[in-house]
């Protein structure tokens, strides 16, 4: 089962045996710890739940549902992740680390994208600016009209100024190209989505 939780350090370069030279993503991935183990007779479908990180403050109901898994076991996400079969052999406590992974692997990558604050329309849907001559009064950023002749009220889904980024983001076919195992690192070609230290899950198929 290849499924953990990491950490995104940031970008850089590896440059393989061949002399190529390939952008890489690190992540401090894992260890993780699995928390719960759900099956189809229990709960009607197959799922590992991971805990990654050092939490505090937890709230009793999830003290008292991690403390399943083992003593001191205190994580600061968890994440859980749909299997089609569960490994043989797996049970709470267990320890997940990136030796599941091998260097070629396709895994994809889910994250929470990078938060823009408030912006307009020129920047959050490309809109293009209006002409600044001819008599214009120079509102080139405005939104211009947003409504219909018939019916008379604005649509829903209607692209406008709002909340930028801060939205979970998956990227797909990822190939790793990096492993430390000693370290817990990871490293994916590509880039990954969300700032760094922010919190990565990467699944892909064993």
């Amino acid at each position: 089962m290849q499924v953990i939780l990491g950490t995104k350090i940031g970008m850089t370069q590896i440059i393989g045996a061949d002399g190529i030279v390939t952008p890489v993503t690190i992540l401090q991935a894992g260890p993780a710890t699995v928390t719960q183990i759900k099956t189809v007779e229990t709960d009607g479908y197959n799922a590992v739940q991971v805990g990654y990180g050092q939490g505090k403050n937890l709230s009793k109901s999830v003290s008292g549902h991690l403390k399943k898994a083992g003593e001191n076991i205190n994580p600061k996400v968890l994440k859980e992740f749909r299997v089609e079969e569960l490994p043989e052999g797996m049970k709470l406590g267990d320890v997940i680390t990136v030796e599941s992974f091998n260097l070629g692997d396709k895994v994809a990558v889910t994250g929470i994208s990078k938060g823009k604050g408030f912006a307009g329309t020129v920047k959050r849907w490309n809109f293009q600016e209006s002409r600044n001559t001819h008599g214009f009064k120079g509102d080139i950023r405005k939104v211009g009209s947003i409504g219909s002749m018939y019916p008379q009220k604005v649509f829903k889904g209607k692209r406008m100024p709002g909340r930028m980024g801060h939205d979970q983001v998956t990227v797909k076919n990822l190939v790793v190209a990096y492993i430390d195992k000693e370290n817990n690192l990871l490293g994916l070609k590509g880039a990954v989505p969300g700032p760094k230290n922010g919190i990565i899950s990467v699944e892909g198929k064993d």
